[in-house]
């Protein structure tokens, strides 16, 4: 993956992008077809929680998406929240939002 952070990884095999530092790895867990992603769960170790890492991993798997023109259907409580802060991002969204 070109021009992606070094701590951000497609850790295909378990259906994660992973954040990883010397504190842990955080992940948001995935389904990926030939069109869609769909983000499905977001998790962040304690040990690293209050470091900013979740909207990093979230804005680097919605450029994932973007780069490999896949449209993104967000269903982690996590994802729906930044989305909201950030409607930029609706460009990659398979359906717009609601409200």
């Amino acid at each position: 993956m070109k021009d992606f952070p070094p701590e951000f990884s497609d850790n295909e095999q378990e259906h994660h992008f992973e954040w990883t530092t010397p504190s842990g790895t955080a992940f948001i867990d995935y389904k990926k077809t030939s069109r869609q992603l769909m983000l499905i769960h977001t998790e962040v170790p304690e040990t690293m929680q209050g470091q900013g890492i979740a909207p990093k991993l979230v804005t680097a798997a919605l450029t994932f998406a973007e780069e490999n023109g896949l449209k993104v259907i967000p269903l982690c409580v996590y994802v729906l929240a930044f989305l909201k802060k950030h409607p930029e991002w609706n460009r990659v969204l398979a359906h717009e939002p609601k409200g």
